[in-house]
């Protein structure tokens, strides 16, 4: 269950939430021996919104992406897993947290529903707990994931409660890995929602790993509008993250003058052009290996 695509790859830790994340992680299996993700407790919207209010639980969604991006697409399960009722509930958001209310912990949960799924890595949350996203904007202070994804001109974003507890198996994933992802994602909302988190921000600093940030194909709007790649970039330094290198499409999204930090320009995108080619983001994060 935890293993990548074997032989003498990396182990590779990737962190953030949704989508790309997802996308991250399809790229690591084809390249990495092991491969871990760390997932963003920040999400309070859609079926994950419900289920985190009803239940008092870590939101499932972001961490059923997770567990299909680690399978085989064309599996029945994991088509199962994405499948939606008519009342918006995915159907394997609904399998984690019966696992979890049954079992009584969420990783348990998690690492029955990656047997269940044969997928190809670990599934961590990064909290033990649902946290709430607060960002601080040039002119007001807003609560709650899907909130800060409606504003611009953030400054600052923090989560509550300031100690929830990142699980061991975190941090000693993040200490033992020989390659740290961070993102694509959103900026505020996926990717530094877990960063933040003091202990895993501790962890970054003290991981051997090479952390490697990878840059959105595009503004987000309202949440990343007129940024660049050196926006992002200082975004992450400003929360006291510190990426080695950023990897980049150009062709996407304008460079700036990012300092600091190695700049690596690749062909990243989709022939859809709506995301991250996982065969490209894999051929460029494992030359960075």
């Amino acid at each position: 269950m935890n293993e990548g695509s074997g032989g003498t790859g990396p182990r590779v830790v990737a962190l953030g939430g949704g989508h790309g994340l997802a996308a991250s992680l399809r790229a690591a299996r084809r390249y990495a021996r092991q491969v871990t993700a760390v997932v963003s407790t920040a999400d309070d919207g859609g079926s994950s919104g419900v289920l985190r209010r009803s239940l008092g639980a870590v939101p499932p969604g972001d961490l059923r992406k997770c567990l299909v991006a680690l399978s085989d697409p064309s599996s029945l399960w994991a088509r199962a897993f994405e499948y939606r009722f008519a009342d918006g509930h995915a159907l394997g958001n609904l399998i984690i947290a019966g696992l979890a209310e049954v079992g009584g912990d969420l990783q348990v949960a998690l690492d029955e529903a990656a047997s269940l799924l044969a997928a190809g890595g670990r599934v961590l949350a990064a909290t033990t707990e649902p946290v709430v996203l607060r960002a601080s904007s040039e002119e007001r202070l807003v609560e709650g994931q899907a909130a800060v994804s409606r504003i611009g001109g953030i400054t600052r974003i923090s989560l509550s409660p300031v100690g929830a507890v990142v699980p061991e198996a975190v941090t000693a994933a993040l200490e033992e890995s020989d390659q740290i992802v961070l993102g694509p994602g959103s900026l505020f909302t996926s990717v530094l929602a877990v960063a933040v988190l003091a202990p895993i921000a501790a962890a970054l600093k003290r991981a051997a790993g090479r952390l490697v940030y990878v840059c959105n194909l595009r503004p987000q709007i309202p949440e990343t509008e007129g940024y660049d790649v050196a926006a992002h970039v200082r975004a992450l330094h400003g929360h006291g993250i510190e990426p080695e290198a950023v990897l980049c499409d150009t062709s996407r999204m304008s460079r700036g003058s990012p300092t600091g930090i190695q700049v690596i320009e690749a062909e990243l995108t989709s022939n859809e052009g709506d995301g991250h080619d996982p065969a490209l983001l894999a051929e460029a994060l494992s030359r960075l290996y």
